[in-house]
């Protein structure tokens, strides 16, 4: 039943969402909406636009949440093919709510759980080589195996050139970029010691060792950054 197939993909890594009806808004299709979605959705496209510009292939987004960024990116960056992806349920029924009301052209969404070895699933390499991972908002809020498990699993499947993305807080050179990151890195470890706001230069290692390069960091809205990195 229902419950016990939401109980069998419950995600590996304890990584969890307040997007649930009743705590967001919520259609009776299953639509729900992210409140942070106006504020940093034209950013993170503006962003991506100088690295995208002519691109074609298949674009992945990691954690795809109430499903509102990939109908955007879907939208902005038509030369791409888009496939979201969410290890929960409630999440994916939101992702393919938007998907049919938004008579988008991206697929399905599929399981993925970042923490696992996603890159070899059925589903993954059905699409490879990726042209552009996404992950938006994902990492400061779920264990550091997910961004290992992002990071290893962009090497395997990005294609020449690829580009790996992440939005959300960052610390550089170990050092938040305002007051509110820090406090909020504070009340996530609070609320999860495996959570937490990650430092640009770890990434940058753990991506050589996947490897993936250094590309760009862009200032974001809110003290949040655009994390870049490409595959040579």
């Amino acid at each position: 039943d229902r419950a016990a197939l939401a109980l069998a993909e419950r995600p590996t890594t304890g990584h969890t969402q307040a997007f649930r009806p009743g705590t967001v808004r919520t259609e009776p299709d299953g639509r729900m909406y992210s409140a942070v979605f106006e504020k940093n959705a034209k950013p993170v496209i503006d962003g991506l636009s100088a690295f995208l510009a002519g691109r074609t292939g298949t674009a992945l987004e990691i954690g795809s949440g109430t499903g509102q960024h990939i109908i955007a990116f879907s939208q902005a960056f038509p030369a791409l093919t888009w496939t979201p992806s969410e290890p929960d349920l409630i999440h994916r029924a939101s992702i393919d709510a938007w998907r049919a009301h938004s008579n988008a052209p991206t697929s399905r969404s599929i399981s993925l759980d970042a923490a696992r070895d996603w890159a070899n699933s059925p589903e993954i390499l059905a699409i490879t080589p990726l042209t552009l991972i996404l992950s938006l908002n994902v990492i400061h809020i779920s264990p550091i195996g997910v961004l290992h498990g992002i990071l290893n699993g962009a090497g395997k499947t990005l294609g020449p050139d690829g580009f790996l993305g992440f939005y959300g807080p960052f610390t550089e050179n170990g050092a938040h970029t305002g007051d509110g990151n820090a406090m909020f890195d504070r009340r996530l470890r609070a609320d999860n010691p495996d959570w937490g706001v990650r430092d640009v230069d770890d990434l940058r290692e753990t991506g050589a060792g996947a490897g993936l390069v250094f590309h760009a960091l862009l200032p974001m809205p809110s003290n949040n950054r655009l994390l870049i990195l490409t595959k040579p």
